[in-house]
């Protein structure tokens, strides 16, 4: 099998759609040696930042000297970003060979019970992590927690990052509902951070983790003061100053929040692994998360800022970040998104910000129409110039955003909207290899009934 068949046997599981229950990963698992229970976790839940928590967590114990594996979804660009050893991407060889050991197991299955993409690449990883004699997973969660795939494993701590809007369909729609879907990795017995502030979501954590007998932590973060992490049981209150994330190398005030809550849960496990000061510092002063208030400049010193702000609450952390780090510039925003999300609030989120937008669709079959995209905006912001494109190479021109162009302009260039027209930015201005196509591994149908 070579790497492109590879992937078209994984493009083969999309028609699947994606699958709300565990019994067929537990199963797929069982059938190639349950690689979990050689595997300690940190198992990450959330609406918004479980990507970023993640990559602060695994760079703060890379930086100890552990083995860490990271599991994440969506990818940008290339499939194997999901799945990553010390930030290096899983080899092509070793995800053709882990994909013909599964496809014979997947005759173990009855032919209308088939499973997902996600489940399958779900115990590629473990298999993987396994193999590589990690010490520690960074495991996130795809969608939810409760019935995702991934919530298999019994990790050292959960992680719940927030609770807001996104995917209401499929998890709820009131921040209750959606904490309790995410609630759904608390374990028994097994400690649990969350940075949840929303009254209601709080509300429901607690009442799990008390029905889980699990240590709950919250964190609450003032800028400017301190961190503090007040614990409801035997941990007690450890205060952390602001100089321990000032140097954090991503941008944003929410990352301060995000940093806050990484700290706190190496506060909770340091007897199980013990992390210094120095190694906390160096974890946080090299992370690297792209695609999340990334700033980069191309070949003509155009400045261009990415950022996957695909949700209602995402687009307010964007546009604050941009009003605080950018308050001076001219911004124009090349957007795109998909069509079942908030699109309407996060164009009258962004609108009020933009001297010109250029919208485009999405390399998606659920992308949001630019035209519609474009009328949102100018609703929002009549005075501003804006342009619906037919692609986000049209958009990249007009802008001025590849090289040096006749449309060069010192305004900062905003690409948002969403992962799939951010991952594809990249490989356009080539700050990102090229892929076979993958960044449509990321699509997925609706989910099918709880099994």
């Amino acid at each position: 099998m070579t790497y492109a068949e590879a992937i078209q046997f994984l493009y083969g599981l999309q028609i699947f759609g994606a699958n709300f229950g565990l019994e067929n990963t537990r199963k797929l698992a069982a059938l190639t040696g349950d690689p979990q229970g050689k595997l300690r976790f940190i198992h990450v839940a959330g609406t918004n930042g479980k990507g970023s928590t993640c990559a602060m967590l695994e760079s703060i114990y890379r930086a100890a000297g552990l083995r860490v594996g990271l599991f994440t979804s969506p990818h940008l660009v290339s499939f194997r970003e999901r799945i990553q050893v010390n930030r290096q991407l899983i080899p092509e060889n070793e995800l053709v060979r882990l994909v013909e050991e599964i496809q014979p197991l997947l005759k173990e299955f009855p032919a209308d019970n088939h499973l997902t993409l996600f489940e399958v690449v779900t115990v590629m990883a473990l298999k993987f992590f396994a193999g590589q004699k990690c010490d520690l997973v960074i495991w996130e969660t795809g969608l939810g927690g409760r019935l995702d795939a991934t919530n298999i494993v019994t990790p050292l701590a959960s992680v719940i990052t927030n609770i807001g809007f996104d995917h209401q369909q499929w998890l709820g729609d009131t921040l209750g509902k959606i904490a309790a879907e995410k609630s759904g990795i608390i374990k028994l017995g097994i400690q649990i951070i969350t940075a949840t502030d929303a009254p209601e979501a709080l509300a429901v954590i607690e009442k799990i983790a008390r029905e889980k007998n699990a240590s709950l932590t919250k964190i609450n973060f003032r800028e400017g003061r301190r961190v503090v992490v007040p614990n409801q049981s035997h941990l007690g209150t450890a205060t952390r100053r602001p100089s321990q994330i000032e140097n954090l190398s991503l941008l944003g005030e929410h990352q301060k929040q995000n940093a806050a809550l990484a700290l706190a849960t190496v506060d909770v496990l340091q007897t199980q692994i013990p992390i210094s000061e120095k190694q906390i510092q160096t974890g946080l002063q090299n992370v690297n998360w792209p695609g999340r208030l990334q700033l980069i400049q191309n070949s003509g010193d155009q400045k261009i800022l990415l950022d996957g702000a695909h949700n209602a609450d995402g687009a307010k952390v964007l546009r604050a970040a941009l009003e605080k780090y950018f308050a001076n510039e001219k911004l124009v925003f090349i957007f795109g998104a998909l069509a079942d999300k908030q699109w309407p609030e996060i164009c009258r989120t962004l609108a009020p910000l933009a001297s010109k937008v250029f919208t485009v669709p999405v390399a998606s079959a659920r992308t949001a129409d630019a035209q519609e995209l474009a009328a949102a905006f100018r609703f929002a912001n009549p005075v501003a110039e804006i342009f619906a494109c037919v692609s986000l190479i049209e958009a990249l021109e007009k802008s001025g955003s590849r090289g040096r162009s006749p449309h060069q302009t010192q305004d900062l260039i905003v690409i948002t909207g969403s992962l799939y027209l951010v991952g594809e930015a990249l490989e356009q201005l080539g700050f990102s290899p090229d892929s076979t196509g993958e960044r449509a591994l990321n699509e997925w149908t609706k989910p099918i009934a709880p099994r």
